[in-house]
């Protein structure tokens, strides 16, 4: 080849090049702090969701796209968040996938609307978020109301409990969850014997525990994440404690089990948005490929994070345009098969078809009850 040829195909290479549209999606949730292991999960879904895109050589209106990730830790809380979304915004991302907490994606989501950025969820679960008549957030999985009535039912009925006390870390997560099966477990025959709060970043719960075991309940429902959830428990059995520990899906993790140690026992269950991962579409083939890639196991919400990320591609296909208000229509519209099952979402952002798991701890795991 020739030096006018070489420069041509050089110049043809770069054209080419500068022509990939680079499309950027946010990602936001707790990069530090107790729940990094859960962002980072989250992190982790989106982050392979656009590698495939990327593998496939994506085009949207004929155009080849790069999409990039850009990560922001919200550090799970409210104030942070919004900072976070403004950030987010600032640099132009064309969708989010977040935030982790219901705490953090309330704020935030204000934020998005304005700026005509739709965001979908993976794990927020309380409902307040998709009742504030916003056109722009989704959430991928079921949502509180679900869940507490979910373990409610089988609190009442499976376990036969007929005094409960209940506690909640005041988050937006924890304390809608709460309400949620309190509603739930009334209807069931059930009494509430105690109504208690901490916070988010306790670890010492002995006063509240001690003031509960005066009442005898035969169950004590946690409406919060795993980590009060683990020293709770451990607290419960110092204390000698015999009520049955509920949880919701924040304690339904494998860092729950890690952190608990032997305070785990067969009286131990949580609830999880979803199904199980060995039962999802795609689950077992998104389990290999994500411990390969990121030398971990999945913790809880990674494939309901790539789901997320992948209902931006194709709304992108579907609609010919990486632009927020071009291709939320087509959002609004989609249905899709994602590794969770089929994505598709109601007037509201909520996902049509969100089902929800009671799990038992038995064998040193989380065992899947229904």
């Amino acid at each position: 080849m020739n030096r006018t040829l070489l420069a041509l195909a050089l110049a043809g290479f770069a054209l080419s090049a500068h022509a990939q549209t680079v499309v950027r999606i946010g990602h936001a949730g707790p990069l530090t702090g107790p729940l990094a292991h859960i962002g980072k999960d989250g992190e982790n879904g989106a982050r392979l969701a656009l590698e495939d895109a990327n593998a496939k050589g994506t085009k949207i209106a004929g155009q080849p796209v790069k999409f990039e990730l850009v990560s922001e830790d919200d550090q799970a809380d409210p104030r942070t968040a919004t900072t976070v979304a403004q950030r987010l915004s600032d640099l132009g991302v064309k969708g989010v996938v977040g935030h982790t907490t219901s705490g953090a994606s309330i704020p935030a989501s204000r934020i998005y609307e304005q700026a005509g950025i739709p965001m979908i969820t993976p794990s927020s679960t309380n409902p307040k978020l998709t009742q504030q008549g916003y056109k722009g957030i989704f959430r991928v999985i079921a949502n509180d109301l679900q869940q507490g009535a979910a373990m409610a039912k089988y609190a009442g009925q499976t376990l036969q409990a007929k005094k409960v006390a209940v506690i909640d870390d005041r988050s937006a997560y924890g304390q809608g969850l709460a309400d949620a099966f309190i509603d739930s477990v009334k209807k069931q025959g059930a009494e509430v014997v105690g109504r208690e709060f901490t916070t988010d970043k306790a670890t010492d719960f002995t006063a509240i525990l001690t003031k509960i075991k005066g009442k005898q309940p035969d169950a004590l429902f946690f409406g919060g994440m795993d980590a009060q959830a683990a020293p709770m428990l451990r607290q419960m059995k110092q204390l000698g404690m015999n009520a049955r520990f509920l949880g919701g899906d924040g304690a339904c993790t494998a860092e729950m089990i890690k952190l608990a140690g032997d305070a785990m026992s067969a009286e131990t269950y949580c609830t999880q948005a979803g199904i199980p991962m060995a039962t999802m579409p795609g689950g077992a083939k998104f389990n290999a490929r994500y411990k390969e890639r990121f030398k971990t196991d999945v913790q809880l919400y990674a494939p309901y994070s790539y789901d997320a990320t992948m209902a931006f591609v194709e709304a992108m296909k579907a609609a010919n345009s990486t632009e927020p208000s071009k291709y939320l229509p087509a959002l609004q519209k989609l249905t899709m098969p994602g590794i969770t099952g089929e994505i598709a979402f109601d007037k509201n952002g909520d996902i049509r078809e969100g089902g929800v798991t009671m799990y038992r701890f038995r064998n040193g795991k989380w065992e899947a009850l229904n």
